[in-house]
């Protein structure tokens, strides 16, 4: 695993020679005349609204880590990826998205308001258009891997969940729609599941964005079965943990998130600076998720002064001004 150069991160990709720029939480994209899209993935960890710091290599290891999944996964479903220009960049087709987030799960898990299992703690067995049996446990495997769509939330409101009728009757998707993405997500889940336990790991859920094309051809979007949009459990501490009823061990992505919460209420409070310590953790557990969901060494690129500078070399064919 290389050493952590704490010094070497990509807080932002501000490129004025690029034209129509749209910069988001931890993505700076610029669209093209020709209408591709450069995606430039910043070292930013966004949580609670805020950018709470920079992690060396993120922007590179989740791009990586997504083109892995793209290139494994393209018989399944074709994908937005036009070139890969440089390790933190993603020349793609321009897609609009389509307005409803595809979240699989296959088990009964999650801490948020409209996960599964804090609804089902709750009483509940109905929902998201799914009816589930009494008796489970948390984060026990479910009978079969289901949807649990949400509407996806363009102006920072909160995504509120759906059911596939919903979505169809209120015409967020045509039923032809709803139907090729429903059917591509399991397939995707279920090729992620089947590659995942070979390298000795559990997915348990993710999240997949669609978009169509000039052409109205739907396209997998954004980022796939990385670690932040998706659940990784290790499999050989599952069984141990599941008897016992602790959380399985996992990627935990939060560590960040975490620490902030055990000092303040983010929300409501200033929050603290992030500690060299925590930022360089963060950056090995980016760093090992890689590594363990591929089975490949993670090589840094540390070519230019700067990963700016290294960027804007590798972009300059795409300059307007």
């Amino acid at each position: 695993m290389p050493k952590i150069d704490l010094s070497r991160t990509l807080p932002q990709a501000r490129i004025p020679e690029l034209p129509n720029p749209y910069f988001g939480k931890v993505r700076d994209c610029y669209d093209l005349p020709d209408g591709t899209r450069l995606l430039i993935s910043s070292d930013r960890i966004s949580a609670f609204d805020l950018n709470l710091a920079v992690i060396p290599w993120k922007g590179q290891v989740l791009t990586q880590l997504a083109r892995y999944w793209f290139e494994k996964t393209e018989d399944i479903a074709a994908n937005h990826v036009i070139s890969y220009p440089d390790p933190n960049v993603v020349l793609g087709r321009k897609l609009t998205i389509l307005p409803v987030e595809i979240v699989v799960r296959g088990y009964l898990a999650g801490t948020t308001s409209t996960s599964i299992l804090t609804q089902y703690q709750k009483g509940q067995r109905e929902m998201y258009g799914h009816r589930l049996p009494d008796g489970l446990r948390p984060n026990q495997p479910l009978p079969k891997a289901i949807i649990t769509p949400t509407s996806k939330a363009f102006d920072g409101g909160h995504d509120e969940p759906l059911t596939a009728e919903e979505i169809v009757a209120t015409g967020l998707l045509t039923k032809s729609q709803w139907d090729e993405v429903s059917e591509k997500a399991l397939a995707l889940f279920a090729r992620g599941q089947q590659m995942a336990a070979e390298r000795g790991l559990i997915l348990v859920d993710t999240k997949y964005e669609f978009g169509t094309d000039a052409d109205g051809t739907i396209l997998l979007a954004d980022e796939i079965h990385t670690p932040d949009s998706s659940r990784y459990w290790i499999a050989k501490g599952y069984p141990a943990a599941f008897e016992s009823g602790d959380r399985p061990p996992s990627f935990d992505k939060d560590v960040i998130r975490s620490w902030v919460v055990a000092r303040c209420d983010p929300y409501k409070d200033k929050v603290p600076d992030i500690p060299l310590d925590m930022i360089e953790k963060t950056a090995l557990v980016y760093i090992e998720a890689f590594e363990a969901i591929t089975g490949q060494t993670f090589v840094p690129d540390a070519s230019g002064a700067t990963p700016l500078d290294r960027i804007r070399a590798n972009l300059t064919r795409f300059f307007t001004t």
